[in-house]
């Protein structure tokens, strides 16, 4: 049986047919695979689609719990919209930019308008209240004229006129220095996920998660983007929205690339890394920028307070060998 074994697998014949027959099987697989095998590119969009659907859902039911919860950035207080709407304060002292700045100052909606307009009406008063009591009440700078107590009552009020457009500013530039700070790394984190497979929204998602540590801000105009590219018709107005949000012209460059790259089919992947690297040089040069200025900040420090130290310590011993000579 074994010598029959071997004579029949030694046989050339054998081998021949074996080899033709599994030739032909194999080009039998080989033409039959492509019409067996199911279309992975449509599992792979009905899959994205399923997920940006998810994502639209979450939000949609996060943003609306938000609006169901009263907050005191959402409401304002009665008195003030009823001062507003009676001096027609709106179109006296807010515009475009005015809200633009309130915008870049994380305060969105109508509520918060209103609170700047009834403080930049009602402080100016107080303060004037204030100074008037303090000078004119407690006599303090009695010693001066009349004038020059009126000035200050005057410039107090003045101040307080514009003290809401101070703090908004002072808001502002804080916001826009966290992102600043945090956006290098945020496009790192974004640029590993679009690598990684997923969606451009599932990024801006996953980043707002994990950027929270670095910057709070980055992390909620990150969320609000996410948002927004679930339920606005266009993408573009979701970009555009966060570039004029923070106001910074490195998001916005960045927002247009993004633009761009959807409209033409640049790959994602490359502008992120393309901007990624750019914010990096730019930080570091700015980096770079405030090091090369700390010399001459220090000029003052050292010549008031180093040097008339360093002069003791060194002519110190001769004065007192002087003095005991």
């Amino acid at each position: 049986m074994i010598d029959t074994i071997y004579e029949t697998v030694g046989n050339p014949q054998f081998l021949v047919a074996l080899l033709a027959g599994v030739a032909t099987i194999a080009a039998i697989v080989t033409l039959t695979m492509p019409l067996l095998q199911r279309d992975k590119l449509a599992l792979r969009m009905r899959s994205v689609a399923l997920e940006r659907e998810k994502i639209r859902q979450r939000e949609r039911a996060r943003m609306a719990a938000e609006v169901a919860r009263p907050t005191i950035r959402q409401q304002a207080k009665p008195f003030m919209q009823s001062i507003v709407d009676r001096f027609n304060l709106r179109n006296a002292l807010a515009d475009e930019n005015t809200v633009a700045a309130l915008r870049m100052a994380g305060y969105r909606g109508q509520a918060p308008l209103v609170v700047f307009l009834f403080a930049r009406v009602t402080l100016p008063i107080a303060f004037f209240a204030v100074a008037a009591f303090y000078i004119f009440g407690l006599g303090i700078l009695s010693t001066q004229p009349p004038m020059i107590k009126w000035a200050i009552v005057l410039g107090a009020a003045y101040l307080g006129f514009y003290m809401p457009t101070i703090l908004v500013k002072n808001r502002v530039q804080k916001r826009q220095t966290s992102i600043k700070r945090a956006w290098p790394d945020a496009l790192d984190l974004m640029l590993i996920c679009v690598e990684s497979g997923i969606s451009i929204e599932a990024a801006f998602r996953k980043v707002s998660e994990e950027i929270g540590s670095r910057s709070e801000y980055l992390a909620e105009e990150l969320t609000l983007t996410t948002a927004e590219l679930s339920y606005l018709s266009e993408r573009r107005q979701a970009y555009e929205n966060l570039g004029s949000r923070t106001g910074l012209d490195g998001i916005k460059t960045v927002m247009t690339s993004l633009i761009q790259a959807e409209r033409y089919g640049t790959p994602i992947a490359t502008t992120l890394r393309v901007m990624a690297q750019e914010n990096r040089d730019i930080r570091m040069t700015e980096a770079e920028k405030k090091a090369a200025a700390l010399p001459p900040k220090l000029t003052v420090p050292m010549i008031v307070f180093f040097l008339p130290v360093l002069f003791a310590v060194i002519l110190g011993p001769a004065a007192i060998q002087l003095m005991s000579q």
